[in-house]
């Protein structure tokens, strides 16, 4: 029989590693500054128009706004905590779904252990 199992991907924080995560970073910051200049562009545009009701166009835009304002300071703080992180540190990176065997005998608390694949540069280094 075969099970899904989730495993967990972690990256070995380099210095090629840390700056491809600060330009990944970086460029979501500038798409949700577009965005949020977009609403708010857009919202004005609506306003003028007048063939909406003022105050919950108004507010859902408000909501929208704010959704992506909380995204770029949970982002600005990762750049923060990232750049506190020494060369070395595994940084949580995803989660895939592997399929595992199991077979009658097998110890079932060693198939359901958290597994864990350990990259460095794109490279997987370790299998835990």
């Amino acid at each position: 029989m075969k099970l899904l199992q989730s495993v967990v991907v972690k990256q070995v924080l380099t210095d090629k590693s840390k700056g491809e995560l600060q330009k990944k970073y970086h460029t979501s910051l500038v798409q949700l500054q577009k965005e949020c200049d977009q609403l708010r562009f857009e919202l004005k545009k609506l306003e003028k128009s007048k063939k909406f009701q003022q105050a919950s166009l108004k507010s859902q835009f408000d909501k929208e706004i704010q959704n992506r304002l909380e995204k770029v300071k949970l982002i600005e703080f990762q750049l923060e905590q990232l750049h506190m992180l020494p060369l070395g540190s595994e940084i949580k990176e995803s989660e895939v779904q592997a399929l595992v065997e199991i077979q009658e005998g097998d110890r079932w608390s060693e198939l359901i252990q958290r597994k864990t694949i350990v990259i460095k540069d794109d490279i997987v280094i370790e299998i835990r």
